[in-house]
């Protein structure tokens, strides 16, 4: 488990992390989102104590990450996939924090067949592909065998295979009671694999919510529904929280506040046909992008010339 508590982090006059609250529970997956700028990075430098807070405290595990006796044992956290040294074989570079900790080498063996590096464990480090790299950064942080796993954009790099893979293993990591943290700018894999959401911009907390929740806020729960009588289904439909709008000598109606079964049940009951009944689908990237719009700090312009 992971605890912020008005998390703070300021560099002379430039506030990267604002009074951050959020908590990591153990068997989910949280998805850490946010603009490039937004102070993920930071945030997790905090956790791991490579950073000092300005103000605030974040707990691992119910202590700072410094004071526990084996933190390898309570979080596994890959921030910096190629932060290794390049003369090294992966499985030297493994072996050297398993002495640190009293792990044993078949821990070391099995965390290298986990991410896939049997047939690279003796080369050098240096020469890793960013993909390969990723999976030995990977593979360090699940030595000590972790409570808490924080993983820092750990698709970058990898090909089909490796996306799959490492969709599973957080899915597994999570099954399997752990809390686990991880930051990625891809929105379609945040979706698969997240059970919650932390959303930050320009440190400060946008979101904390779950992945469908945040697609629901966005989308307005709206649906389009078609009719040859769209009078009368206004009347059927009208009520409390309920917002309906169409033009005028339309079939076709826009319905937020009921869902798609709810419209279709009433409209069965009394009796009118529907033509059309589609829910209105937002992406989570979408939906992402309405909630920190505000929150960039570089936007990319086109041209009219390139645009068309």
């Amino acid at each position: 488990m992971i605890e912020a508590h008005q998390l703070t982090k300021r560099y002379g006059e430039t506030t990267a992390v604002d009074r951050l609250d959020f908590t990591v529970h153990p068997g989910s997956v949280t998805g850490f989102l946010g603009p490039n700028g937004a102070g993920k990075s930071t945030t997790m430098r905090l956790i791991l104590g490579l950073d000092a807070p300005t103000s605030g405290s974040v707990l691992v595990n119910g202590r700072r990450y410094a004071d526990h006796r084996a933190p390898l044992q309570e979080v596994g956290a890959l921030l910096e996939a190629k932060s290794i040294h390049p003369g090294r074989s992966a499985f030297d570079h493994l072996m050297a924090q398993a002495y640190t900790h009293g792990i044993p080498r078949r821990r070391v063996d099995e965390v290298i067949e986990m991410t896939g590096l049997q047939s690279v464990a003796k080369k050098r480090a240096g020469a890793f592909s960013l993909g390969m790299g990723q999976r030995l950064g990977i593979a360090a942080a699940l030595l000590g065998d972790p409570h808490t796993v924080m993983l820092d954009e750990p698709v970058n790099g990898l090909d089909p295979d490796g996306v799959l893979w490492i969709r599973n293993l957080l899915t597994g990591l999570a099954a399997d009671g752990r809390a686990v943290f991880v930051s990625s700018h891809l929105m379609s894999e945040m979706a698969l694999v997240a059970d919650h959401l932390i959303v930050v911009g320009r440190g400060r907390l946008l979101a904390d919510t779950t992945v469908e929740e945040l697609v629901r806020q966005a989308d307005g729960n709206s649906v389009t529904v078609a009719t040859g009588d769209p009078g009368r289904l206004r009347e059927v439909l009208a009520g409390p929280g309920v917002d309906i709008t169409g033009q005028a000598g339309s079939e076709e109606l826009q319905v937020s506040g009921l869902t798609a079964r709810e419209i279709g049940t009433s409209a069965a009951a009394a009796g009118i046909a529907l033509f059309e009944l589609t829910s209105k689908t937002v992406s989570l990237e979408q939906a992402f992008m309405d909630l920190t719009k505000d929150s960039v700090e570089y936007h990319a312009h086109l041209s009219e010339k390139v645009a068309a």
